[in-house]
């Protein structure tokens, strides 16, 4: 059977008219009656009863026709859907961020979801032990800090933006009444991090920082999220070091957050994808990122 056949078919039993389905279907009318032909020979009935001056359905044929209109529509309907996909308007595409940097990929999504209402977006936190993942194409996507970028021939990544470090405190502490603060002023406070298992390059930029400083950093706790490194700065267990990002994402108010004076505290980050990626869907993140990188100010600071 022929997708071509019940298409004829199609047009004969709604025309009920041989030459006005030839005209539909662009063919000839021989070619019209030859499918209705083989169509009939295939069910084993006769699907039309034809004379000279009237075309009718037979009840085999009024039975066949709803089928054949659903079987065309469903194969329409694959047809669009696929060319969508292969051209990259319908699909969807994973996105996978580290725990530090929120900002830069909330407003690619957003902007992304704009511009492609159709293509599913789905978002992953990514920690310090992941970042190989994007080699094995569980994500399509990864933002990371850019030290955190694995060394692979088989990886690309572009710069997407920078962010500066923030110091944040209960604002019952006295360090939270300052507009900014130097490192000297950290000396003496405890300090609670997100673990070096979950950000490694955070941790390693705040210990370098404190070693620049020549300062021993008195670290009470490490946290594996970002939400249980809050409640324990909001509950006075100590101050911490966060990139401007996580400024944004915290709903405590009971924190407060301090620039940093005397330091240059830039983490850059990038958006990393494997070479060999496929989702036709893809390419349209891409191009946003690139088009969101190359805007100046982004970095992501207060």
């Amino acid at each position: 059977m022929d997708i071509s056949q019940l298409k004829c078919f199609i047009s004969v039993a709604r025309t009920l008219n041989f030459s006005e389905a030839a005209r539909r279907n662009y063919v000839s009318q021989s070619t019209v009656s030859r499918y209705i032909i083989d169509l009939e020979k295939e069910f084993g009935v006769q699907l039309f009863i034809r004379s000279h001056r009237d075309v009718l359905l037979t009840n085999e044929g009024k039975t066949l026709l709803p089928y054949a209109i659903e079987i065309v529509e469903t194969l329409n309907k694959a047809t669009s859907i696929i060319k969508q996909m292969h051209d990259g308007g319908k699909g969807r595409i994973t996105v996978a961020c580290d725990q530090t940097s929120f900002s830069f990929p909330t407003k690619c999504i957003k902007e992304f979801r704009k511009r492609y209402p159709d293509i599913t977006v789905d978002v992953k936190e990514l920690d310090g032990s992941e970042n190989g993942n994007v080699l094995g194409g569980d994500y399509d996507f990864c933002f990371m800090p850019r030290d955190m970028l694995p060394e692979s021939s088989s990886v690309e990544s572009i710069v997407t933006h920078s962010e500066q470090l923030y110091v944040i405190a209960d604002k019952t502490n006295t360090t939270a009444k300052q507009k900014n603060i130097s490192m000297a002023d950290l000396a003496n406070k405890k300090l609670v991090l997100l673990s070096e298992n979950v950000s490694p390059i955070l941790y390693m930029e705040v210990m370098d920082l404190y070693r620049t400083f020549h300062i021993s950093p008195k670290i009470t706790n490490t946290f594996d999220d970002v939400k249980s490194m809050y409640m324990a700065v909001a509950a006075g267990m100590g101050i911490s070091i966060v990139p401007s990002s996580l400024l944004n994402f915290s709903s405590d108010k009971s924190c407060s957050s301090i620039p940093l004076s005397d330091a240059d505290t830039s983490i850059s980050y990038v958006m990393a994808w494997s070479k060999s990626a496929t989702n036709p869907v893809a390419k349209h993140f891409l191009e946003l990122v690139k088009e969101y990188a190359n805007d100046v100010d982004n970095i992501y600071g207060l």
